[in-house]
C-alpha cells in the first residue's frame, strides 16, 4: 500500500476492514486534515490483502486491517509503527543512504516511478492527494 498506492503511514495504520469495498475495488482512506478519499485498489494490492487476511492476520475482533503480531492483537496506535516496520524492512534489504527513510521513502519512490513512466505532475499529485504542484515537485 505504501509502494503501490502511495498511502501515508498513518493512512495504512488507520485503515479498517470496513474501508475496503471489494465489489468496486476501492478503499476509503482517512487522509490528512480528517478528510476521507475513496481510492482505487490495484488488483495486486487486493491479492496481497487477501493473502494477509487469510494467512497472517491474527484472530481479533479489532476492525483495523493491520494488527500487531504480538498480543494484544490490536491496531497500531499511529503511523509511527508503520514507519518503523518499513524502516526495518529497508534495512534488511540493505537499502540505506536515502534522503527519506521508512514508510515515506515508498511514497517518494512511487512518485519518481510514475514520472519515469510518463505520468504528469498533475496526475502524480492527484494520486498522492497533494493540494499544490510545488509539493508534488518535491516528491519527484
Amino acid at each position: 500500500m505504501l509502494a503501490k498506492v502511495g498511502l501515508r503511514a498513518n493512512e495504512v495504520a488507520t485503515l479498517t476492514l470496513d474501508d475496503i469495498d471489494w465489489r468496486s475495488g476501492t478503499m476509503l482512506i482517512s487522509a490528512k486534515n480528517r478528510q476521507q478519499t475513496r481510492m482505487p485498489m490495484p488488483s495486486d494490492v487486493g491479492v496481497a490483502i487477501v493473502a494477509y487476511l487469510r494467512d497472517d492476520r491474527p484472530a481479533s475482533p479489532c476492525r483495523r486491517l493491520f494488527l500487531r503480531t504480538l498480543a494484544p492483537h490490536a491496531g497500531f496506535a499511529s503511523g509511527s509503527a508503520i514507519t518503523m516496520i518499513a524502516g526495518a524492512a529497508l534495512k534488511r534489504a540493505g537499502i540505506s543512504g536515502c534522503v527519506h527513510h521508512g514508510a515515506h521513502l515508498f511514497r517518494h519512490s512511487l512518485a519518481t516511478e510514475l514520472l519515469r513512466c510518463g505520468a504528469t505532475l498533475s496526475q502524480i499529485g492527484q494520486l498522492l492527494r497533494h493540494k499544490s504542484h510545488d509539493t508534488t515537485r518535491i516528491y519527484v
